[in-house]
C-alpha cells in the first residue's frame, strides 16, 4: 500500500495538487479602465476595473448589443419577460425599463408583459409565506408600468395536450426583414406623430384592480405535491419543476398573443446548464437548451438576452443601482436524499471557478460552437414527447438504450408506463423512469402521450393490412 498520510513519498503524496495563490490586493485604488479618472469601483476581470458611470454604460451596452446583433425580436411584437423575482430576471427588466423610457438614446421597440409562476408548494413554504411572496413580487411587478401576469405552479396540471405540440411560425421566408420592418415602425409612428417610445402608461394585472391574490384550492396544491413526492430522485424533481414552468410560460404567451420569450439566464447559469445537460444525456440539444434563441416551439421563440453577463456583473449592477430581488427557497428534498445532477454541477462549476477565474466563461464559449440542427423534428413521430426536440435515438444499438428501457408486465387492460418510452428521447427516458406511476403524471402529458400511442398503434395496423394485402 503507498504512504498516502506519511511523509515516505509514495504515490499519494503529492495527490492534491497545490492550490493557486492569489494575487496580494494592491493597497492603491485603482483608475477606471474606461474613463481614466474616476477611482474604480469594482473589477469585472482581472485587469478590468470600472468607475459606477462606465459600469452602468458597459452593461447598458452589452444588453443592447445582444439584441441588436441578433436582430430577432421585430419593432412592434409582443415580448413575454419570465420573471422569478432572482437577481438576473430582476436586472433584465431594469435594462427594458430603461431601453424603453424617453430618455434612452436608442429605445427598443418591442411591446413588453410579465410572467411570474409562483412555486411555493414545491419548496415548502406555508401558504402565509407565499402570500408574502406574492405580494413582494406584485409590488415589483406593479413598479415597472408594464402589464404582468401572476401564476400558480399548480395551474400547469390544467394545461391543454397542445402545449406539447409545436404550433405554426408567425413569421415565414416571404415576411418582411428586421430592416424593412425598422424602417415601416418608424415610419407609421411619425404618421402617427407618436415619439417612439412602447412604454405603457400603467401596468395591468389579470384580476381585479385590489383584489389580493388568491392560491389555488388545497386539493390542486396536494396534487401537485403528489406528482413531485412520487419521483423518486432530484434530479427527476428537478427536470419536472423546469419542463412545467417552460410549458406554464409558453401556454401564456400563446393565450395572451406574444410572439417571444425573454428569460434570464446569466452566463453562469449557462455555463451550468450546459454542463448539467451533458451529464444528463442532452448533449445534442445543448445548442437550443443554452443558446440566444430556442425555436422548439414554433410559435413562440424562447430568447436569452442575459446570457452575456456573468453573476458578479449581475449582483454588482443590483446592489449599484438599487435593483429590488426576491428571494426563494430550493426545491424540497427527501429525507438522506442525494444531492441532484444540478446541484452537483453547480458546486463543481463556482468551486472551479474560485481558483480559476477563467473557468466559467470557457465553458460557455464551448456551448457557443454548438449547432442547433440536431434537435430539429421533421415529424412528429420523431418529436420527443417532453422537450419537444427530435429524438436522438433512432438508429442507436440495442445495448446503448439499454439503460432507458422499463421492464415491467401490466396487468390485462392496465396502461403501460413502457409504452411511453419510444415517444422519448434518451434524455427525457432517464427521467420518465424516475417519475413514478402513470397515474402520477400531469393529466396533460398523459394525454398527449395516449393520443400518439393510439396514432402510432392505427399507423402499424394499416401498415400491416397493406402488407398482408400485397
Amino acid at each position: 500500500m503507498c504512504d498516502v498520510e506519511g511523509g515516505g513519498g509514495g504515490c499519494g503524496a503529492d495527490a492534491e495538487p497545490p492550490r493557486r495563490r492569489r494575487a496580494p490586493a494592491d493597497s492603491q485604488p485603482r483608475t477606471c479602465m474606461k474613463c481614466r479618472q474616476s477611482t474604480a469601483a469594482l473589477v469585472i476581470r482581472v485587469g478590468d476595473p470600472f468607475c459606477r458611470g462606465c459600469f452602468r454604460e458597459y452593461f447598458v451596452h452589452k444588453f443592447r448589443a445582444m439584441l441588436g446583433k441578433n436582430r430577432v425580436i421585430f419593432p412592434g411584437e409582443k415580448v413575454l419577460l419570465a420573471v422569478s423575482g432572482g437577481p438576473a430576471s430582476s436586472a433584465m427588466v431594469r435594462q427594458v425599463q430603461e431601453g424603453l423610457s424617453r430618455e434612452a438614446a436608442k429605445r427598443l421597440r418591442f411591446i413588453p408583459g410579465l410572467v411570474y409562476i409562483e412555486e411555493g408548494a414545491v419548496r415548502r413554504q406555508s401558504p402565509e409565506q407565499r402570500q408574502q411572496t406574492l405580494a413582494q413580487m406584485e409590488t415589483l411587478l406593479q413598479a415597472t408600468g408594464f402589464p404582468y401576469h401572476l401564476l400558480h405552479l399548480e395551474e400547469a396540471l390544467e394545461l391543454p395536450p397542445s402545449i406539447l405540440q409545436p404550433g405554426p411560425e408567425r413569421t415565414g421566408p416571404s415576411g418582411p426583414s428586421y430592416k424593412e420592418a425598422v424602417d415601416s415602425f418608424i415610419q407609421q409612428q411619425r404618421q402617427d406623430g407618436d415619439s417612439g417610445t412602447c412604454l405603457p402608461a400603467h401596468s395591468t394585472p389579470d384580476r381585479p384592480a385590489g383584489a389580493t391574490p388568491r392560491l389555488p384550492d388545497a386539493a390542486q396544491t396536494q396534487e401537485l405535491l403528489r406528482i413531485f413526492e412520487a419521483a423518486t430522485t432530484a434530479t427527476a424533481r428537478e427536470e419536472l419543476l423546469e419542463t412545467l414552468r417552460t410549458h406554464l410560460i409558453v401556454q401564456t404567451a400563446r393565450d395572451k398573443g406574444y410572439a417571444k420569450v425573454m428569460t434570464g439566464e446569466s452566463l453562469t447559469r449557462v455555463a451550468i446548464k450546459l454542463l448539467t445537460n451533458l451529464s444528463l444525456g442532452r448533449g445534442a440539444y445543448l445548442a437550443v437548451d443554452t443558446g440566444f434563441t430556442d425555436q422548439r416551439h414554433g410559435d413562440v421563440m424562447v430568447v436569452r438576452p442575459m446570457r452575456d453577463y456573468t453573476a458578479k456583473e449581475i449582483a454588482f449592477y443590483n446592489r449599484f443601482f438599487g435593483v429590488p430581488t426576491v428571494a426563494v427557497p430550493p426545491l424540497f428534498t427527501k429525507r438522506r436524499e442525494k444531492l441532484s445532477i444540478h446541484q452537483l454541477v453547480e458546486r463543481f462549476l463556482l468551486g472551479l471557478q474560485e481558483e480559476f477565474p477563467s473557468t466559467i466563461s470557457t465553458v460557455y464559449r464551448t456551448g457557443e460552437k454548438l449547432s442547433p440542427e440536431p434537435a430539429k423534428a421533421s415529424s412528429e413521430s420523431q418529436r420527443c414527447l417532453l422537450c419537444l426536440c427530435g429524438l436522438d435515438t433512432i438508429g442507436e444499438e440495442e445495448l446503448a438504450l439499454e439503460p432507458t428501457l422499463i421492464w415491467e408486465e401490466p396487468a390485462p387492460g392496465v396502461e403501460s408506463k413502457a409504452a411511453y418510452i419510444p415517444l422519448l428521447c434518451y434524455s427525457c427516458r432517464l427521467t420518465f423512469k424516475e417519475l413514478g406511476p402513470l397515474d402520477t403524471l400531469p393529466p396533460y402529458m398523459r394525454a398527449e402521450g395516449q393520443r400518439r400511442i393510439r396514432r402510432a398503434e392505427m399507423e402499424q395496423n394499416q401498415e400491416n393490412q397493406e402488407s398482408s394485402e400485397n
